[in-house]
């Protein structure tokens, strides 16, 4: 990619002092370090998390590396859509603007099929419909960021999307669950919502963009992150695997902060145009073998996570099972 440092760190993100963003499952791993460098630049953060304590616990240690920052905590159950409605009612009745929305958080590979509250597989109402729902409904704030800035929208896939099947006839894998599976196909719908969603800003030439990234293999506790993950065959291998090829999370962390923070896009984004010298469309992930480990550079997606016609249809039926529009000019 043209004008990238091929090792690119956080010590390049330049001062973000006035900005605000929006992360999901920000209380750990790559969500906490993501967190805690754009608090360093300058920007305000709102760490939206499950668990308040352990959000609670983050705001602390970052204000203990950071004692200027601005951290404030929101409660976000992604597996809920009524949490999801309250928590982006909570911001907008706020009347702030918002720079930066990072959908982060997510669970992997659960051992046996569990459910929402809404009665979605719960992988699929984590790591997809929640924060379809949750971008949509924070889409006013966004679209009205300070000083006519361009906002961007920052989702956090996977290189397990690759070999996912989009089974319409069962997104809920209501026959035959099989774990991971299920996480691809979440992994997947990220990638297909990413780009659909920045067509669509384009098109309503509309001042945010939308940039999927991915960590590479990242030595987080997300394996822990849901029910009856702390057992069986995931967790005996998991962590052999990971301190074998895995990198650390404030690595992992890297490509979501090159993207939330570069000041032009260039290169092979979906975008033509772009909206205040930037483009969306773009995936970043690291440099290393098969993307595992490494510094962020621009990577290429499997090729139906560029499917037009498949995330249309992924969108379409996000919106009738979340019951969330999108308020973008025709």
């Amino acid at each position: 990619m043209s004008g990238m440092p091929a090792s690119w760190t956080s010590t390049a993100i330049p001062s973000l002092a006035g900005k605000l963003a929006y992360i999901t499952g920000a209380n750990s791993g790559i969500g906490y370090h993501t967190a805690l460098e754009l608090a360093r630049a300058g920007c305000a953060v709102i760490l939206a998390c499950r668990d308040r304590a352990k959000a609670a616990t983050a705001r602390t240690r970052i204000l203990a590396a950071v004692p200027a920052a601005e951290i404030d905590i929101a409660a976000l159950d992604l597996s809920s859509l009524a949490s999801v409605r309250a928590a982006a009612q909570e911001f907008l009745a706020s009347g702030r603007h918002l720079d930066l929305l990072i959908n982060n958080a997510g669970i992997m590979a659960l051992p046996e099929r569990h459910v929402s509250p809404d009665g979605f597989e719960l992988q699929f109402a984590t790591n997809h419909l929640g924060h379809f729902a949750l971008t949509g409904l924070l889409l006013p704030a966004l679209l009205g960021a300070g000083s006519g800035a361009t906002a961007r929208i920052i989702t956090v896939s996977s290189i397990a999307h690759r070999g996912a099947v989009l089974d319409f006839s069962d997104l809920q894998w209501e026959r035959g669950y099989k774990p991971w599976p299920a996480y691809r196909r979440t992994k997947l719908a990220n990638l297909l919502f990413g780009f659909e969603l920045e067509r669509r800003l384009e098109r309503a030439h509309a001042p945010a963009i939308s940039i999927v990234v991915h960590p590479g293999v990242a030595n987080t506790n997300l394996f822990a992150a849901g029910p009856g993950t702390g057992s069986g065959l995931v967790a005996k291998v998991t962590p052999l695997f990971v301190s074998l090829i895995g990198q650390s999370e404030a690595q992992g962390a890297l490509p979501t902060l090159y993207a939330a923070q570069m000041p032009q896009i260039e290169g092979a984004g979906l975008s033509a145009s772009s909206r205040d010298g930037v483009q969306g469309g773009h995936f970043y992930g690291p440099n290393g073998f098969r993307q595992m480990r490494g510094y962020p550079v621009e990577v290429r997606a499997e090729a139906q996570a560029y499917d037009e016609s498949l995330a249309r249809r992924l969108w379409d039926v996000s919106e009738q099972l979340t019951g969330t529009g999108y308020a973008l000019p025709a």
